[in-house]
This record gives C-alpha cells, structure tokens and sequence, in this order.
C-alpha cells in the first residue's frame, strides 16, 4: 500500500472545464471571469459578499485592515492554531495577545474572553479586534464571542481557514464576525492550489478589500496610488479550479464526516484514545479527523504513536502548537494556555483526505489498534453502513 497521507487534494473533474476556458481565452491574469464568478458563487453559497485573494493569509490581513487595526495596537487571538493567523497582526504593526481554548470545543474560550476583554476596560487598553479560529472545522462559540466583544465595541474577524461548510446554529462559517477569510490550500476541504477569499456582509468594505488587494490603482489611465496595496488578486486559472471545486463541497463535507464517524466507530472499544468534541450548536465538518491519546491508558504517548504509524506508512500530525509556546511569539502576553497545551501535548490528527479509501482508513485503525493492543477490525463494512 502506497504511503497514505493526511489530507490531499480531491479533483472532481469539474475543474478541468473552467481552467480550459481561462487558456481558451487567454485570461490567465489575476483578473477574468473565473475569478468574478468564482466570487459570486462562492458569496451566494456563504451568504456573504466574498473577495478572491491569494491565500487564506492574505484574506485575514486585509480582513484586520478592514477592522481597523493600526501600528501599535493589540488584537486578541487564538491560541491553538496554525501561525498564519497570527502572522498579520505583526504585518500590520500590531501585536497579538493569545486567549486559551475551552475543552468543550477546543475553540476560543468564551468565558475566558469575556473576562480578558473586561480586565482590559477597567485600564483603558481594549484590544482593535478579536480573531477567532473555527479550529479543524468546528465553529467556535459565536454567540458569547460576539456577546462579550459587543459590550465594548471590539470587533470580531472569523478564521475560517479551516471550516468551509461549517455550520454554527443554522449559520454559515465566514458570516458570523465582521469579516472572515477562508483558505484553499491544497490540503483544505476544497482547494485553489493556493488561495483564500475574504468574506463580509458589508458590500462597501468588500469594495475596499478588493481596490487593496489589486495594489490600491486609483481609477485613471496612468498608475496613481494614493493608498497602499498588495498583489494579493486570485488568478483567474485558480479561480476556475475553485469553481470546479465548490460544485461538490457538499460531498465533501459528508466524505469527510463519514471518515470521522468511522474512526470514532473503530476505536469505540480502544481506552485512551478520545475523538476531538462535536458541539451542539452546529455542523463540523471534520476537516481533519483529531483525537486525544492519554498515554496511561493507551499505552503509547502521542509522539510514539505518530512515529508507529510513519514505520506503517501513515502520515500523521500533532495537533498545531499553541501560538504562546512559539519562539516567534514567546514574548506576547496571554490569558491561559494550559488548556491548549494539553490539546497539543495529547493531539494527533489522523489522515482525513476526502479520497481516503475505506481499505487505506482500515490500515490506519489497525495500526493504531495493534498500538493499543487490540486485535485489527477483519470486516470494516459494518462501520461504513453506519457512517452511511
């Protein structure tokens, strides 16, 4: 069996169409048709008006930019997440304060939130904005985020790099803050190859976006700034995959799902091994599929596991190192951390490709059956109907 990998890209053959007509046509710039519908589409799929840029970090820059963010200020951030949610706020001269996880959803917490935000107004140093990660493709808990952020006017910008699809009480991801950006690297739900596009409900600022993102032209013959800009643009060929792409998103989010509720299924019996929480409130699209090992009782810490399964043929991650524990960030201040540490100590992501053979998903669970001891599932049918 070939080395089965994280999360891959997965063609539909509906892209094939669009990237064609972008070479019929000659529109192989960072403007075209692709990249105008590919905005509308995707706006009218989120709810939201939506702005084609180059990478899901782009989008978040230009997403804090809109919220205001200046030289000097602060913004609050998730901890537990990958660094290019971070890395904008030092682009714009600002500088992040991390906020700790809740266990519940492994996202933002609330309650945490609520009590930084007010030890902050009592001194007169409010962050400029709040980011919120919808970690692995699960929604942070909007509602007290947004409740919290309201009473002193602090804005919110949604990462939801991670959770195209994503629901969170009937909502979609990227129409829950002011702004939000998305990411189409090659290893998320769907892919441009790399991109992003930014979202908001504000027509005018998705205007503002766009002008920034083509290097702030002023309208005129000659090339006049008046503003400073970024080539930041989607090409037009990426944008045709994207178009290709977001006809089966649907799809997969239920492959994914599918894969998720057969590791759970499979590892029902396992002690020590725990599926990462799905909350309540709304649809999580498992983007990756992530469990907690407690090494007491699995047998194996999670960085044994990791290399088990690479002798296997398994490519595997932790969880993304919290943000405070980076060298980079180790002088920003923060408000916990010791649950996102946990989650990084004890996490491991296991392959999630939508293309995940049900013959590939079976060799990983054996191996990390046979890692806690336990005999290797010979018939995996029965979990794929009851994913069904």
């Amino acid at each position: 069996m070939k080395r089965i990998l994280l999360s891959v890209p997965h063609m539909s053959g509906y892209e094939e169409k669009y990237v064609a007509e972008a070479f019929r046509s000659n529109w192989l710039s960072t403007v075209g048709p692709n990249v105008d519908a590919f905005e509308k589409e995707f706006g009218e799929r989120v709810g939201a008006h939506a702005v084609a840029v180059s990478s899901g970090t782009a989008a978040i820059h230009l997403g804090l930019r809109l919220l205001g963010v200046r030289e000097r200020d602060e913004v609050f951030c998730s901890t537990l997440t990958f660094v290019a949610t971070a890395n904008p706020i030092l682009y714009l001269g600002a500088w992040p304060v991390f906020v700790d996880s809740e266990r519940a959803t492994w996202n933002l917490d609330p309650s945490l939130l609520a009590d930084a935000l007010r030890a902050r107004a009592r001194h007169n140093r409010l962050p400029a904005a709040v980011v919120a990660v919808h970690l692995f493709g699960q929604c942070a808990d909007m509602d007290p985020i947004r409740e919290a952020c309201g009473r002193y006017d602090v804005p919110v910008l949604e990462d939801a790099a991670e959770a195209l699809g994503s629901l969170y009480k009937g909502r979609p991801a990227g129409t829950l803050g002011a702004a939000a950006a998305f990411s189409f690297n090659g290893n998320k739900i769907i892919t441009t190859t790399g991109g992003g596009m930014l979202t908001t409900t504000d027509a005018r600022w998705a205007a503002r976006a766009r002008f920034w993102a083509t290097q702030a032209r002023d309208p005129g013959l000659a090339y006049e700034h008046s503003e400073m800009g970024y080539n930041y643009r989607m090409s037009n060929v990426a944008a045709g995959i994207g178009r290709g792409q977001l006809k089966v998103i649907d799809l997969r989010v239920e492959q994914r799902r599918a894969i998720a509720q057969r590791y759970r299924e499979a590892f029902a019996d396992v002690g020590g091994i725990e599926a990462m929480p799905e909350a309540a409130y709304g649809l999580h699209t498992n983007w990756l599929s992530c469990f907690l090992i407690d090494p007491p009782r699995f047998g194996w810490s999670r960085d044994q596991l990791i290399a088990r399964l690479d002798e296997a043929g398994v490519e595997t991650r932790p969880v993304w190192k919290p943000m405070h524990l980076q060298p980079l960030y180790a002088a920003s201040p923060r408000y916990g951390g010791e649950v996102a540490e946990d989650l990084f100590r004890r996490g491991i992501c296991l392959p999630s490709s939508s293309s995940l053979t049900v013959a590939e998903q079976l060799h990983v669970v054996n191996q990390v059956r046979a890692a806690a001891g336990h005999a290797a599932l010979e018939d995996f049918a029965a979990l794929v109907s009851a994913a069904a």
